[in-house]
C-alpha cells in the first residue's frame, strides 16, 4: 500500500512517495515533498488511524472535496477549516486505482491458458479488468478487435519474445470481489475513480473515462466480500469447464489463505515482482515467464530453466517467495507489457486451473 510503511513513519512515507512520484507525477512529487514538511497538514495525518495516511489517498480525497488537483495550501485549508468533511472522505474511501491498460499487459499470458476462461478478481474496484474481451488492443502495430466498437484501444509495447495472440481468448464469465465495490453506473463513485488518477501521467484520465463508459453499457457484477470468505464461495459458481484465472494484482499480506479456505483445485500462481505481475506457463523444463509493470506499462516475456515443481512448491503461500531486482519503470503513455518499477510492490497473480 503506497505510503504505508509503518517503519518509516508519515513524514517518511511521503518523502518515499515523492521519490516514486518522480517523473510520473511533477505535481504529487513536490505536493508529497512539501507535505512531509508541513507540520499542519502531517498533524491531521496524525490523527487518522495509520492505514489512512496514505499519499495516494489524501491527495485523491482533497481533490474530490475541492474538484482540482491540490496544492499545499489547498490541503492546509481542508485539515483545518475543513477537518470532518476530509476525514469523512479519508475514512469512508478507499485507494481503489482500477487501470484499464492492465487488460493489455495481461492479455498474452491469458491467451495461453486453456479456454473458455472464467475470470474471478479479488479487490475487482469498478471491474475494469475484468473486460478484456470487450477492449481492442494495439501491441507496437499488432491488432487485435475486441468486442465493443466503441470501447478504448489499449496500446501496449511488447519487449523480448512475448506470446502475442491473434485473437482475445473466449471469456465465459467473469465476477469480482471487493471489500467495497464501486459501481460504474454510480456518478460519485465515478468520480472518485478519476480522482484517483495522478496528474501528469498522460491519457490515462481519458482512457479511464472511455473505460468507464464501456462498462456501463453492460457492468460487471462485483460482490462484496473479501478474500479470504468470499473467494471459495465465488470460485464454485464459475462454470464447470472454465479454466478460472484471476486477472489482478494484490498484496501478498492479504493473500495468506490457508489451505482450508481455498477453493478446491487452486493453484497458486505468480512471484513477487517490482511492482507489477508474473504468470508461468509451465513445460515439462522451461517456462516462459511475462512480467508486466503497475497500471499497465510494459511488457517483457524470457524463458527460464526451471526444475520441475512439486506439490508443496506449487501450493505454498506466494509469501515465501523472493522478490525480484529493481529497475528503471517505463516511460507513461504508450503501455508496454514489462515487469518493473522503482518502488517494490508485493504482488501475485492467481491462476485456478492453468495449462501444465
Amino acid at each position: 500500500m503506497h505510503g504505508h510503511d509503518l517503519g518509516l513513519g508519515t513524514a517518511g512515507n511521503y518523502r518515499a512517495f515523492a521519490e516514486e512520484a518522480s517523473g510520473r507525477s511533477p505535481v504529487y512529487e513536490q505536493l508529497a515533498a512539501s507535505v512531509a514538511e508541513d507540520a499542519i497538514v502531517l498533524g491531521f495525518l496524525g490523527s487518522l488511524p495509520p492505514e489512512k495516511r496514505q499519499p495516494n489517498l489524501l491527495f485523491a480525497a482533497a481533490r474530490y472535496l475541492l474538484g482540482t488537483t491540490p496544492d499545499l495550501d489547498g490541503l492546509r485549508a481542508l485539515a483545518t477549516g475543513d477537518r470532518s468533511a476530509l476525514a469523512g472522505v479519508i475514512g469512508a474511501r478507499r485507494t481503489q486505482t482500477n487501470e484499464p491498460a492492465r487488460c493489455a499487459t495481461l492479455l498474452p499470458a491469458l491467451a495461453q491458458l486453456r479456454p473458455p476462461l472464467a475470470l474471478i478478481e479479488v479487490g475487482a474496484s469498478a471491474g475494469l479488468t475484468l473486460l478484456f474481451d470487450r477492449y481492442s488492443y494495439d501491441f507496437a502495430g499488432h491488432r487485435i478487435t475486441g468486442g465493443d466498437p466503441l470501447a478504448p484501444v489499449l496500446s501496449c509495447q511488447p519487449h523480448g519474445p512475448v506470446p502475442l495472440p491473434d485473437r482475445i481468448p473466449e471469456i465465459t464469465w467473469r465476477a469480482g470481489l471487493d471489500l467495497n465495490p464501486l459501481d460504474v453506473t454510480s456518478d460519485d463513485d465515478v468520480r472518485w475513480l478519476s480522482c484517483l488518477v495522478w496528474p501528469g501521467e498522460g491519457d490515462r484520465e481519458q482512457r479511464l473515462a472511455a473505460a468507464i463508459a464501456t462498462a456501463r453499457r453492460d457492468p460487471p457484477v462485483i460482490h462484496h466480500g473479501d478474500l479470504r470468505d468470499g473467494l471459495p464461495a465465488l470460485a464454485a459458481q464459475a462454470p464447470p469447464g472454465a479454466t478460472r484465472c484471476h486477472p489482478g494484482h494484490l498484496p501478498l499480506r492479504r493473500a495468506r489463505l490457508p489451505p482450508a479456505g481455498r477453493p478446491a483445485g487452486v493453484r497458486w500462481r505468480g512471484q513477487r515482482t517490482a511492482g507489477g505481475m508474473a504468470v508461468q506457463r509451465r513445460t515439462r523444463r522451461r517456462a516462459r515467464t511475462t512480467h508486466t509493470a503497475p497500471r499497465g506499462q510494459p511488457v517483457r516475456a524470457r524463458p527460464r530453466r526451471l526444475h520441475t515443481p512439486g506439490p508443496d512448491r506449487l501450493t505454498r503461500n506466494m509469501a515465501e517467495l523472493a522478490p525480484q531486482p529493481r529497475a528503471a519503470a517505463s516511460q507513461p503513455g504508450r503501455q508496454p507489457v514489462t515487469g518493473r518499477a522503482r518502488r517494490p510492490c508485493s504482488v501475485i497473480v492467481r491462476v485456478f486451473r492453468s495449462l501444465l
